[in-house]
């Protein structure tokens, strides 16, 4: 039995006492009307010792899937037993969400100028207070996002490459696919993955929309994850979806060759082999009809849901696969498994699916 004491936990000069919740906002600039920009960060306390983890989301200002994600974690009752510490920012992005916006009002994007700089633009002082205020305390960073506007993306985790601490836990978050792919240059990933900070990036849905199974997963992934962390106390069965992680570290675009009315005839999370026919590009005039073919095998974690394109235009993302048939089983147990983790957002979930 752990008897530590659990002291309170302090945060720019704010104590939030064990067993509480407190919004502390961190100040970060001033808007051009002089209002202050500043960002909130939720602070669950334990009353017991454990890790920290920091939940993001709303990088990108348009990226809303996180931010009812991170809504719903905070009112959950299993928090009232958690070991340790949740910090979480549903809205990383402020200036970039009040403008429902993708990027920054300089249109700057900023999840191209982590670490930041107290002394730079706004998007720089705002990427300097989560890295040095939350990412330095943190054990486990999980980051929210989605696809872009008309391109939703297969709920998936991207882990960087040789970050051992990330995969093993993102084998227990759950997700439908993981790739694994090198961070970019000035990213909040590629800034923890410096600072040996274990990064969950996940993607699930399109900018601007509440998206079901994208909530439901990364809700799930997230309680599963720490549990394992023994933040939380572990379930009698293990869940169905641990150990059913499908991984890919290459995926491709499958672009249009050709412009006109765009149809997409397969589904997000689909296996699709060499040769099949995916989709079809159409002459307005009612000329010919121009198969869209994959070149290679593999499964379907995004698309463009716009009915027009443009020759070049990216149309499908597909993830490759070293076994098509053993990914196919893999994803269908996940889904089977992707049931609503507490009764008590059940009508949450329906509220969101029937939209």
């Amino acid at each position: 039995m752990d008897r530590r004491k659990q002291e309170s936990y302090e945060i720019h000069g704010h104590k939030v006492a064990p067993g509480t919740q407190e919004v502390v906002r961190l100040p970060v600039g001033v808007f051009r009307n002089h209002a202050q920009v500043e960002l909130d960060v939720a602070v669950a306390h334990g009353r017991k010792p454990g890790p920290t983890v920091l939940l993001t989301a709303c990088v990108h200002g348009d990226e809303i899937n996180g931010v009812e994600t991170i809504r719903r974690v905070l009112r959950a009752s299993a928090l009232k037993s958690l070991k340790g510490t949740v910090l979480a920012v549903p809205i990383v992005n402020v200036p970039a969400f009040l403008n429902r916006s993708r990027y920054l009002p300089d249109r700057r994007d900023l999840n191209r100028l982590f670490p930041g700089s107290a002394k730079g633009s706004l998007g720089a002082r705002l990427a300097n207070v989560l890295c040095d205020s939350l990412v330095a305390r943190a054990d486990l960073v999980i980051d929210l996002h989605t696809g872009a506007l008309n391109r939703p993306n297969l709920p998936q985790l991207r882990v960087t490459a040789r970050d051992e601490a990330s995969m093993r836990l993102a084998k227990v978050f759950g997700a439908a696919l993981t790739i694994v792919s090198p961070s970019r240059e000035g990213s909040f990933r590629g800034h923890c993955f410096q600072q040996n900070k274990p990064i969950l990036l996940f993607e699930g849905g399109e900018a601007l929309r509440l998206e079901a199974q994208s909530i439901r997963t990364a809700y799930r992934g997230i309680f599963s994850v720490m549990r394992e962390l023994g933040m939380l106390a572990r379930r009698s069965r293990p869940e169905k979806f641990i150990g059913n992680m499908i991984l890919s570290e290459k995926s491709y675009w499958i672009r249009a060759e050709v412009g006109g009315l765009f149809t997409p005839l397969v589904p997000l999370g689909a296996m699709i082999e060499s040769g099949a026919e995916v989709g079809f590009i159409a002459d307005p005039m009612g000329g010919v009809e121009r198969k869209v073919v994959a070149p290679r095998q593999g499964m379907l974690i995004g698309r463009t849901n716009e009915g027009i394109a443009d020759e070049g235009d990216a149309l499908f993302h597909v993830a490759l696969l070293s076994d098509m048939e053993d990914a196919q089983g893999k994803y269908e147990e996940n889904l089977l498994g992707d049931a609503h983790p507490d009764e008590e957002h059940a009508v949450h979930y329906q509220q969101v699916d029937a939209r």
